[in-house]
């Protein structure tokens, strides 16, 4: 292990989070300036860590990092990240006791969205400007984004952009790591410039607009009302949100050929079929029975309530347009279903990922096609690619660890004494990064009442639902750690 190096590397991840924590300090000045030295000071002591922690480690700058350093890397990193983008909340009052603030923190950056706040509204708008701006870095990855702006890592980017974003093949968009890296930052920034612009033209100020656009290109649904898209009651801004928060659930790696002209690539990719497919099928369900329940008045509307809601939950955001837990049991379970769906590889959604559910889908008709023809030689493909058994054994790997870390998380939410319809849906919301769930932490409550070790056990959830589960769980086994 080349501790100096993951050190200098981190003194890096601080550096950036500082220059990001200067915007809120220019809109707070802009607004009320209430905590303008607040946020200053964050600023500050972000970069004063940030800049000895380079000085200390400026010799080893160059060396080239191992796999197993690069997974060390990242879960510090966003450990790190959590820790110092909690000062904002603790120096202006926001909140009172640091497991609040980093349970916020946490919850931006993984762009998760449950909330310990009881009322956003009456937030200082330099601080709700960091809230969402958080989710805005974590939604690509601040790694990704090191990896951009910082050519001196050398051959151990590959290590960290793998450990980064997993995925069962990393697509290299450009011959060089780093050209990939600023290729996916170019799309992403693009696309959160066009979202600013449709909410402005939907009747949203600059503010909210950016915010929301900062919110839902990472698909992480913090919002700056208390009744989050609900609060404006416009169509309008619910089918831009529902579209964005869709192009965010997709594979950014799709877009970039889609951007070069090539854009039958996006229809001939499985994934997306997939993805749309299940949206789909999602929403007219759940949108029949809302409507022959009688929930809404007309189908228009059980149909723009169920697109949102099925978006909003499919793509991990978390965003609200009606309280679904007055819905129907059926409609409910649906939207459960969905949390474990999540958005493709490679974008800034979580859950399992639209592939891996496709593949085991694959897999599982396989394996029945086996027992009615035991000689035939089958095997499955995507995109007319065979895989082979490593990857798809990897993926049944990730599903039942993915499984055990939300069973375990529930044993020890219900040991709490939180009751077992807040703990399996708080923990299937927070390790699949979605923010809502249902019982005490419903759409329109948040995670407030719940006792501080719970709160621990779901960010531990959060941070490994957002680093694709193997990133974190790595780290415990004893074998990691020998030479």
């Amino acid at each position: 292990m080349n501790f100096r190096t993951i050190l200098n590397i981190l003194s890096k991840v601080l550096l950036y989070v500082s220059c990001f924590m200067a915007l809120p300090v220019v809109v707070s000045l802009f607004y009320d300036r209430s905590d303008t030295l607040h946020l200053a000071a964050s600023c500050l002591i972000t970069c004063a860590v940030g800049t000895l922690l380079h000085l200390l480690t400026r010799r080893y700058r160059k060396a080239d990092i191992s796999h197993r350093d690069a997974f060390i890397v990242v879960t510090l990193a966003w450990v790190l990240m959590s820790s110092f983008a909690s000062v904002p909340y603790l120096l202006t009052g926001t909140f009172t006791s640091f497991t609040d603030a980093y349970f916020e923190s946490m919850s931006g950056f993984t762009t998760t969205g449950a909330s310990v706040l009881t009322d956003v509204e009456v937030v200082p708008r330099g601080v709700m400007f960091w809230r969402c701006l958080t989710q805005w870095i974590g939604g690509m990855g601040i790694i990704v984004l090191a990896l951009a702006v910082l050519p001196m890592i050398g051959s151990g980017g590959m290590q960290l952009f793998k450990a980064e974003v997993p995925e069962i093949s990393v697509d290299k968009l450009r011959p060089r790591i780093i050209d990939t890296a600023k290729a996916l930052w170019i799309i992403y920034v693009g696309i959160t410039g066009l979202n600013i612009v449709t909410l402005l033209i939907g009747g949203m100020d600059l503010y909210d607009a950016a915010c929301h656009a900062f919110t839902t290109m990472a698909t992480g649904g913090f919002s700056t009302k208390n009744a989050s898209i609900a609060h404006y009651r416009s169509p309008f801004l619910e089918y831009a949100c529902t579209f964005f928060m869709f192009v965010a659930g997709g594979n950014f790696s799709l877009y970039f050929h889609v951007i070069r002209g090539n854009v039958g690539r996006l229809w001939r990719n499985e994934e997306f079929r997939f993805y749309v497919t299940t949206t789909l099928t999602a929403t007219f369900l759940i949108a029949l029975n809302l409507w022959g329940s009688a929930v809404y008045d007309s189908f228009t509307d059980s149909f723009r309530h169920s697109i949102f809601q099925v978006v909003t939950i499919m793509t991990t955001t978390g965003y609200f347009s009606a309280d679904f837990e007055k819905w129907t049991p059926f409609g409910q379970v649906a939207l459960v279903l969905v949390m474990f769906l999540g958005g493709m590889i490679g974008s800034t959604g979580g859950g399992i990922k639209q592939v891996r559910v496709l593949l085991m889908l694959k897999q599982g008709y396989r394996e029945m096609y086996q027992l009615i023809h035991p000689r035939a030689v089958t095997s499955v493909k995507l995109d007319e690619k065979f895989l082979t058994k490593d990857i798809l054994g990897s993926i049944w790997g990730f599903v039942f660890l993915f499984i055990a870390v939300t069973i375990v998380a529930t044993a020890g939410m219900t040991a709490l004494g939180v009751d077992l319809v807040t703990s399996a849906t708080t923990v299937i919301s927070a390790i699949c990064n979605v923010g809502p769930a249902l019982g005490e932490a419903g759409p329109t409550e948040n995670y407030a009442a719940l006792p501080a070790s719970g709160k621990w056990i779901l960010t531990f959830c959060m941070l490994t639902g957002r680093l694709e589960v193997y990133t974190v769980l790595i780290l415990f086994l004893p074998q990691f750690w020998k030479k």
